[in-house]
């Protein structure tokens, strides 16, 4: 078996056409219809990646997908027949890994899904350039050198690190650094970040790895090449 997906889709003759395509594809599949089953059902089964549907009885896809990200990075494929930009950004800004729009060919669908599980069982970028993050100690080090960072640094770095390209907006970032903690304002990620990058830079000028966004937020991105 190639691994466990999660359809989330009301058109149950939809769900079932993807089902079998994908489970002749060698995964194993689970078909659910009702939003509000979808969050407790990812904390029980815990997928290998949930194709989404936008538009759901009883919860919206976009709110599913945010609350997912709270305490998973499974893989996520959106499929929505709404194309507008706004929908497309807004799913990015989430935490969405893809999108597949509406009409569609099954074929299609599995090529995405092997597709993003490939993307996401690769080893990190961030390891080829030498970041390393150790979490039970709040460690991170770069090129072997301590980058020394306090405990907020290093929950930012570790959000971003973990889902090299995908963007978060400053809400997001807030509330997954301060979940208890209210009266954050977005300069204060803007600080985080500013002296994340400066710690990073002090061990290896002019490598980049937080990437500003304009107008949604900061992704992790590691360089494309690093000098030694």
């Amino acid at each position: 078996m190639n691994g466990s997906l999660l359809i989330v889709e009301d058109e149950e003759k939809l769900a079932r056409l993807l089902a079998e395509y994908l489970e002749q594809s060698g995964y194993r599949v689970a078909c659910l219809g009702d939003g509000d089953a979808v969050v407790p059902w990812v904390r029980s089964h815990v997928p290998d990646l949930i194709l989404l549907d936008l538009m759901l009885p009883r919860r919206d896809g976009l709110d599913i997908c945010k609350e997912i990200r709270s305490f998973s990075a499974v893989p996520i494929i959106m499929i929505t027949a709404r194309i507008e930009e706004i929908d497309r950004l807004l799913g990015l800004e989430l935490g969405a890994d893809d999108y597949i729009c509406k009409p569609f060919s099954p074929r299609e669908v599995v090529a995405r899904v092997k597709t993003v599980l490939r993307r996401a069982a690769a080893p990190p970028q961030a390891a080829a350039a030498g970041l390393r993050l150790d979490e039970q100690r709040y460690l991170a080090t770069l090129r072997g050198t301590n980058l020394d960072l306090t405990a907020v640094e290093f929950k930012l770095l570790q959000l971003l690190f973990a889902t090299p390209g995908r963007i978060y907006s400053r809400s997001q970032l807030m509330d997954r650094i301060y979940p208890n903690e209210r009266v954050v304002s977005d300069r204060t990620i803007d600080s985080h970040v500013k002296k994340l990058r400066r710690k990073i830079a002090a061990v290896r000028p002019g490598e980049e790895f937080i990437h500003a966004v304009y107008g949604v937020g900061y992704k992790f991105e590691a360089p494309a090449r690093v000098a030694d």
